[in-house]
Parts: structure tokens; C-alpha cells; sequence
């Protein structure tokens, strides 16, 4: 479970790396025209991971402290951990240009640096050094003592990493990015010498006017279409079903993968109503290569796609609170994407945002990859026109299978996003009751783009930090500090929820997931999934697959045809269990192969209301 932290802001701040676009007009069926932002700079290294830039010609903030004679009582000196908030100046809109090949990976990060005094919250990193420290001083003083200490072996570990970099531009670049992980560093070290966890008397239930039911919605406006763009969370790997590329490839129905099915959506939409609507990914360094590869495949589409690369930030060791790589280019497992909070300053950066603004785009729509109940919708779009809100968070009803997600509730007056981490250990039990806490964050934001170039310039985006604890293949406990996106709704004015269907929440995060998507409870139509009009209920069947079939690899090996379930209300499989070809379950269906044994459905098998264990012994319910 993640570490819990208090609700004291501070500033993030990240790089973004490469975008890459091809378009075509969704008017026209002629040949694709390449629209490449284009930049003088080059993208470093894909191996590395590093980016080619420029900071202004400002002095590095990763330069060596030099050792000094330790004060007596452990003080170390504010302008040891001085930090430069990171502004950015205007810059001119990037030309298209026709003649370009369709796919060209450039950085777009040029921000400048400005030197100025260190935020209020690096106060809180240094004891005084004019109040000594006496006998029986609590053990608040002792950890902001090491705080200090921690930040400036931080700090000289991180000027080794960038001296590693021998290309000077490269190197430029990716100095800027381990200052923006070095401030999120003191950051986490003042707000855990500082900890204040939430007073959960000031939690209450949001008001209706903060969370809208989607039944009043009014009716969508197509006009509207044309001011809206498109962004998927494509930074994951899918490591937690045995995958190894961008979890977005994965064949997930009718041999078609999440990005097939989000590209179909998209262009329905653009060809339907003749409009432009782009489709933005912003990757990690451990999908950026795979999806480059992949999207050149849809460069005959009706539609335009931009990638752009989010932060690579290095692992921190638990005990030490050192960074694990020893050099720039050190294993993709010792660095890690902070969460998809990063892409409001990914999308600023790499001046995605300001491409947008220019073709007349004000709406954003972000969702992960993976969820596949994640489409347009005209009513939301047209709520947030009607309502002015600069930020909706939709969410769903909360069932057990929900108990774990983020959560929206009024907090002193003001709507939060409350996560997991955040909550007091006394107090988890009271977060993942459905009773108090009834709806659940999926994840799916529509953000004014105006409103975040507003807050992004004014350097306002303080998201909160999620320590997320994770142990490495030999045994180490690493920290990764993280943010999440939903937090921004605080930012943004008049931000509320829209409690929308279930169907909207279609998320693929575990194999027993990916057979309900596979089953003939759904069917496409237009990249969109649509529940079979068979199915006698609304919901969906409870499927709950053991850890035979955990990893994609024995998942596919065990079904020779994915069974129809089109009547199944529940099913539960553990073991070693195979199934033939045209498999029927319906009702509730019990498979449980005990340790040793061995059980195949055979081919043609009906199993209604059965307990099947062992030799195929079929018990009737």
C-alpha cells in the first residue's frame, strides 16, 4: 500500500521529451500530408533516455556541494538546497510543414530557467541555526536535522548522474529533468519531517452541485467536437499480466488491440460529424519506441496522432534515500514514469498544449489505455460548455471490486480527490466502505485547455506526492514518487464530478478482465464496445481466474476459443484447467483443480450451475 503523506502543497515540476504527429484530413480520402512540429533540436538516445535541450544558460542546479565541517547540530545552510522554480517564456508556434516525413520524433521542451529565492516550504528542511538544539528536543527537529542531510547527498548523487552525460545539449536536458525530480524530492523529505495527515472530521460527503448525475445531462452538440482533442495515458506495460511492450498492443477482441479500438473510435467520430478531432498519446520511456512503431501503421486513417514522451525519474533506495542508477544510462529498472499527474506539465512543456490552443482546440477528454469503456461523449462535453467547468472527473457507483480507488469528497469547503495513500491506517476500513464513500474516480478528466495554460504559467499545479514503495529483483525496498491527475480538480475552477454508468469504466487489468472483453457479452461497433443485446441483464458476470492463468502467456494457451458466457452470472476457476472448442457456461460455474491434477473442458461442454473439481466430477448446484 502506498506510504501516506499530508495534504501540504508543494510544486512538481518535469520535461516531456518527443512528439511525434502524422494527419490526414478527416474530410478527405487522398493520400496522408505530414504535419511534424518541427524544433532546430534532436532527440537523444532512445537507449539512454535522455533528451537534447537548452536551460537558458543558467548554472546547474546538480553541481557538486562541496563537504564542509558538520555544524553541531546537523544544520545545513539554505542555499545548499536552493531550488529554481521553472517559468517558461512565450514561444512561437511551430510551422507545419507538408513536405516532412510522416513520423519524426523531435524534443519540443525549451524552458527557461529563472533564479530566485527558495519556496517557503524549503523552510521546513533546516533546524535554525541560531536556536540550539537542546536535550529532550522532540523527534520532529532530529528528522528535519537528516532532511537536510538527505537532500544535499541527493543532490551531489544527482550532479553525478548528469556528469555522466557526455553530449552537452543532452546533458542540458537532462539536468532539467532531475531538477524537477530533485524539487519533488524535498518536497516528499519536508512533508515527511512535517507529516500532517488529514483531519477526518473535515471529510464530508461532496453536495449534489459537486457531483452531477448523468441521467441530466443535456444533449450533445456536434459543433462542439471541433474544440475537443483526445489524450490516452499509453505509459504502461501491462507488467502485472506477464507483458514486456506497451500494454496498449495487447489483441484484446477480434484481434484488435486497445490503440486499434481507440483509432476506430476516433475516426467514426471525425468522419460521422466532419470534424478534426486529434488523438493524443503521451507515452513513457518504456513504450515510446513500441508506439512510434506501432502508429505508423494507421498513417491511412482519418485522423491526426501526436505522441509525446512524459518524465523518466530514478528510483530512490528506501533506506539511504539515494537514487539506484549510477548513471544516465543506467537499466530501464533502476527509472521509472511519475505517474500520469505528470502530464499537465508534459503536455506544457513539450508545447503539445500550445499547438492545441492554436488549431482552435479548448476541451481535453483523458483516459487510460487500457480502459476501453473510455469514448467521447457529446453530453459530458456539452455539460462542460453549458456549465463553464474548467475540469469534470467522472465517476461511477462504488462496488467491492472498488474498494482501493480514488475517491471525491469535500474537504473544508473545497471538492479533493482523496486516494488510498492519503488516508489514516485507523481510518482505511471507514475509505472502503460503500456505504460512506459511494462512487469511485475511473480516471476519465475533461480539462479546459485554456484553464490549465492559466495554472501552468502561474506555476499553481502543486500535486500532492504518492509514495509508491516497491522492491526490486534482489531484494531491495525503492521508493518512486509519484502524483496523480484527478488531484488537479482542486486547481481548476467551478471542477465537480459527473457520477456516469458503469459502462464507462471498462478498465483490462487482469487477465479475468480481458476474457469478460474477449466473451460474447460484447461486440464493436465502430471500436466501441456494446453489450450483447442478448444478455437479459445489465450487468456484467463476476469472473475470478486463478493464478494459472494469471500471466497473458498461460491465459491464451488454456482457451482453444474464448467459451460463450452470454448466461453466466458467476465463475470461478483455480487450477490447472483447459478449455475446448465452443465451451458454454451459464449460471454459476465452479472450476477447481487441485494441486496435481489436471482438468480440460472438453470440446461442445455445456456447464450449468456446477461444481466441477477433480476427474470431472460434475456436482449440481
Amino acid at each position: 500500500m502506498h506510504a501516506r503523506l499530508s495534504w501540504q502543497r508543494g510544486r512538481v515540476s518535469s520535461t516531456s521529451s518527443s512528439s511525434v504527429s502524422t494527419c490526414s484530413s478527416p474530410l478527405s480520402s487522398s493520400s496522408v500530408s505530414a504535419a511534424v512540429y518541427q524544433t532546430t533540436l534532436a532527440v537523444g538516445p532512445a537507449d539512454q533516455g535522455v533528451r537534447r535541450g537548452w536551460d537558458g544558460g543558467r548554472k546547474s542546479i546538480c553541481e557538486v556541494i562541496q563537504e564542509e565541517e558538520p555544524a553541531s547540530d546537523l544544520s545545513v545552510r539554505a542555499e545548499d538546497l536552493e531550488i529554481y522554480k521553472r517559468h517558461h517564456r512565450p514561444r512561437p508556434l511551430p510551422q507545419t510543414t507538408p513536405s516532412s516525413p510522416p513520423l519524426i520524433s523531435t524534443t519540443t521542451t525549451k524552458p527557461v530557467h529563472i533564479n530566485h529565492t527558495s519556496p517557503p516550504v524549503m523552510d521546513s528542511l533546516m533546524p535554525r541555526s541560531e536556536s540550539a538544539r537542546v536535550r529532550g528536543q522532540s523527534q520532529m527537529d532530529f528528522k528535519t536535522a537528516t532532511t537536510g542531510v538527505a537532500a544535499k547527498a541527493m543532490r551531489n548523487e544527482i550532479s553525478n548522474l548528469v556528469r555522466s552525460v557526455s553530449d552537452p545539449q543532452t546533458k542540458k536536458a537532462f539536468d532539467t529533468e532531475m531538477q524537477s525530480f530533485f524539487y519533488l524530492f524535498t518536497r516528499y523529505l519536508a512533508k515527511r519531517a512535517n507529516a500532517q495527515e488529514i483531519v477526518w472530521d473535515h471529510i464530508k460527503s461532496p453536495s449534489e452541485d459537486q457531483i452531477v448525475p448523468y441521467s441530466k445531462l443535456p444533449a450533445g452538440k456536434p459543433k462542439n467536437l471541433e474544440k475537443l482533442a483526445v489524450l490516452k495515458v499509453n505509459g504502461g506495460l501491462g507488467t502485472s499480466m506477464g507483458m514486456t511492450g506497451a500494454k496498449s498492443a495487447l489483441e484484446v477482441k477480434d484481434d484488435m488491440t486497445f490503440l486499434d479500438l481507440t483509432v476506430r473510435q476516433i475516426e467514426h467520430l471525425n468522419t460521422t460529424n466532419r470534424v478534426d478531432v486529434p488523438l493524443i498519446l503521451m507515452t513513457s520511456f518504456n513504450t515510446h519506441e513500441d508506439t512510434l512503431r506501432i502508429i505508423k501503421k494507421y498513417a491511412n486513417q482519418q485522423l491526426r496522432i501526436t505522441t509525446f514522451n512524459q518524465s523518466r525519474y530514478p528510483r530512490i533506495y528506501k533506506e539511504s534515500l539515494l537514487p539506484c542508477p549510477k548513471s544516465a544510462d543506467d537499466d530501464k529498472k533502476n527509472w521509472y514514469p511519475p505517474g500520469h499527474g505528470d502530464l499537465y506539465n508534459a503536455l506544457y512543456q513539450s508545447r503539445v498544449l500550445d499547438q492545441l490552443l492554436a488549431e482552435g482546440k479548448e476541451y481535453l477528454f483523458v483516459s487510460n489505455s487500457d480502459n476501453l469503456g473510455a469514448v467521447v461523449d457529446e453530453s459530458i462535453l456539452e455539460h462542460m460548455v453549458e456549465s463553464q467547468a474548467e475540469f469534470i472527473m467522472e465517476v461511477t457507483d462504488k462496488t467491492k471490486a472498488d474498494v482501493k480507488g480514488g475517491t471525491l469528497i469535500d474537504y473544508d469547503g473545497s471538492i479533493r480527490l482523496l486516494e488510498v495513500a492519503q488516508v489514516p491506517n485507523e481510518h482505511i476500513e471507514d475509505f472502503k466502505s460503500v456505504r460512506k464513500f459511494k462512487i469511485f474516480n475511473t480516471n476519465n478528466l475533461w480539462v479546459n485547455l485554456k484553464a490549465l495554460k492559466r495554472i501552468m504559467e502561474a506555476g499553481e499545479m502543486e500535486l500532492d506526492i504518492i509514495v509508491n514503495p516497491k522492491t526490486t529483483d534482489d531484494g531491495q525496498a525503492v521508493l518512486q514518487l509519484e502524483t496523480a491527475a484527478g488531484d488537479a480538480i482542486q486547481f481548476f475552477k467551478n471542477g465537480h464530478g459527473v457520477n456516469v454508468p458503469r459502462s464507462r469504466f471498462l478498465p483490462v487489468k487482469a487477465c479475468s478482465d480481458l476474457l469478460l472483453i474477449k466473451s460474447d457479452i460484447y461486440r464493436i461497433q465502430h471500436g466501441q464496445l456494446v453489450i450483447n443485446e442478448q444478455r437479459m441483464f445489465e450487468s456484467t458476470p463476476v469472473i475470478k481466474l486463478g493464478d494459472h492463468f494469471k500471466k497473458i502467456a498461460q491465459f491464451q494457451k488454456r482457451f482453444k476459443k474464448i467459451p460463450k458466457i452470454i448466461e453466466l452470472d458467476h465463475l470461478t476457476i483455480t487450477g490447472d484447467v483447459y478449455f475446448g472448442r465452443n465451451v458454454t457456461l451459464r449460471g454459476t460455474v465452479i472450476i477447481v483443480a487441485n494441486e496435481g491434477q489436471r482438468i480440460d473442458i472438453p470440446d461442445g461442454c455445456i456447464l450449468e450451475n456446477r461444481l466441477v473439481s477433480g476427474n470431472l466430477n460434475l456436482i449440481e448446484l
